[in-house]
């Protein structure tokens, strides 16, 4: 069993940075590959970031490619997201999750998920 708690989100101005930390428990968290998913109102579940067990391998969607990055701390048992340049269609409750396999984000669909985390809201004001 692998338990995830994520915290950070908040209220933050177009432009600015956030950064989502999500801390896990249980003894295999390390084997298991990270994600960071995001759910807008009235939207889908999309995968935003995805890191390897290792951590020498990250993946991201396209809409936050070159402003967000994806990082875990195997000892620490964390895994956080730095969002940066943040935009208002960045709002939406993020959440942490973890799968036995794989590392990219073709590998983290909703169904594919192990275990979720209940989730941060972030808000980007205009």
């Amino acid at each position: 069993q692998v338990q995830l708690v994520e915290s950070g989100g908040g209220l933050v101005q177009a432009g600015g940075s956030l950064r989502l930390s999500c801390a896990a428990s249980g003894r295999t968290f390390s084997s298991y590959a990270m994600g960071w998913f995001r759910q807008a109102p009235g939207k889908e579940r999309e995968v935003v970031a995805a890191i390897n067990w290792t951590g020498s391998r990250t993946d991201y969607s396209d809409s936050v490619k070159g402003r967000f990055t994806i990082s875990r701390d195997i000892a620490k048992n964390t895994v956080d997201l730095q969002m940066n340049i943040l935009q208002p269609e960045d709002t939406a409750v993020y959440y942490c999750a973890a799968r036995k396999f794989g590392g990219s984000t073709k590998d983290f669909t909703v169904g594919g998920v192990d275990f979720w985390g209940k989730g941060t809201l972030v808000t980007v004001s205009s």
